[in-house]
């Protein structure tokens, strides 16, 4: 059995109606004077004038950044950090989907540390504390509230820089099923089949742990039962709650086992035509489990063994057939083609999917020639 060292550094606070104790939970952490970090989506919905209400009951100030889109550059962090430098603030708190969360870590790195956001590309990075944080996702996906990642875009090049230390981590997560409850439709699809990717890759990959396994599984028991729930009937608040905690687990997962070539050739798909993340990695899981199943097809016999008959088909075209058949469910693409991508990009997108970080992770050796293979499967 594999060693492994775990400990989880964010405390878990899950629940309908958890979002009211944000005060109190804030006050035990000593917030006096707070930078809320919240994508404008999320003040349209009214979560951030609640967010303050709330903190104000408990003698909290709080700042406002919200100048970021759904991919946040190392320039949106700079201009967040620019936002409170001078504010005396003494915490985060990130309140939205994963980009929201991601640029809430992001300042922080910027406001404690200095420097610009490559200098943090990769983990252990920093030199002097961090502020503490709390994370409440309103999406069940990128499961950023679990990781002490930050995922951000350099504003030149597009590349995804995954930023990361220990003391990136939140000191707590709050996940309330009924801040998912508003979130569009297209949203509720496209970020729970990046959770749904998650699980799976995280199940397989070559740094996966017996503790990592455990998120894995249970996210995916959890991601894979609700989501056409959820697609069916958004107000289910069970099943929300279902997808928000098996997000969660999946990020967990990431944070102990890391991902694959599915991630590795969906980010070029975003930097290049600014394809949803979760409509990318759509176009890509399903032909890179097929492609991954002489490896560890019988790691996805787990997956499947419970649930879905296989008619002597391999376990990978099973699980490949099931998960296309999710993204019909969430309305997703399935085909580069359909998607708008130019075939005669392909060789590029390939090249640039073999520098991607998450492809060493993947269990099958995975570079340039085989990302085409991969992109070409999916076209």
């Amino acid at each position: 059995m594999k060693p492994f060292d775990f400990q989880s550094r964010t405390r878990l606070v899950f629940g309908e109606g958890s979002f009211e104790r944000l005060g109190a939970l804030a006050a035990e952490l000593g917030f006096r004077r707070t930078l809320l970090v919240a994508d404008r989506g999320i003040v349209e919905a009214g979560y951030v004038d609640a967010a303050v209400k709330i903190l104000s009951e408990s003698n909290i100030d709080v700042l406002r950044f919200h100048d970021f889109d759904a991919n946040p550059t190392c320039t949106m962090a700079e201009a967040g950090r620019v936002s409170c430098a001078d504010s005396n603030i003494d915490s985060l708190i990130g309140l939205g989907g994963g980009s929201s969360m991601d640029t809430a870590k992001a300042i922080n790195f910027l406001l404690t540390n200095g420097g610009k956001m490559q200098d943090y590309w990769g983990y252990g990075k920093t030199r002097a504390p961090m502020l503490p944080m709390i994370g409440i996702p309103t999406t069940a996906g990128t499961g950023s509230e679990a990781q002490s990642y930050a995922l951000i875009s350099d504003a030149e090049t597009h590349v995804k820089m995954a930023c990361g230390d220990q003391c990136a981590a939140f000191k707590i997560a709050v996940l309330d099923p009924a801040l998912t409850v508003s979130q569009p439709a297209w949203v509720t699809a496209t970020a729970g089949f990046d959770a749904i990717s998650h699980a799976v890759e995280t199940y397989v990959s070559t740094s996966r742990t017996p503790a990592s396994e455990i998120f894995s599984m249970e996210a995916w028991r959890l991601l894979e039962g609700n989501y056409e729930r959820v697609i069916a009937n958004p107000r289910d608040i069970e099943a929300r709650g279902a997808m928000q905690l098996g997000a969660y687990w999946a990020g967990l997962a990431i944070e102990n086992s890391m991902l694959g070539a599915t991630h590795a050739c969906a980010n070029p798909l975003t930097s290049n035509y600014n394809t949803d993340h979760g409509v990318a990695i759509g176009l890509m899981l399903p032909h890179v489990v097929r492609w991954n199943g002489s490896v560890v097809g019988t790691r996805y016999q787990d997956l499947v063994r419970e649930k879905f008959a296989q008619n002597g088909q391999p376990a990978e075209e099973t699980l490949a057939r099931h998960l296309e058949e999710l993204l019909t469910i969430g309305g997703l693409a399935s085909r580069l083609s359909v998607a708008g991508v130019p075939e005669a990009d392909l060789q590029k997108l390939a090249d640039e999917a073999a520098s991607q970080w998450t492809g060493k992770f993947n269990p099958r050796p995975f570079g340039a020639a085989e990302a085409l293979e991969l992109y070409k499967q999916a076209f």
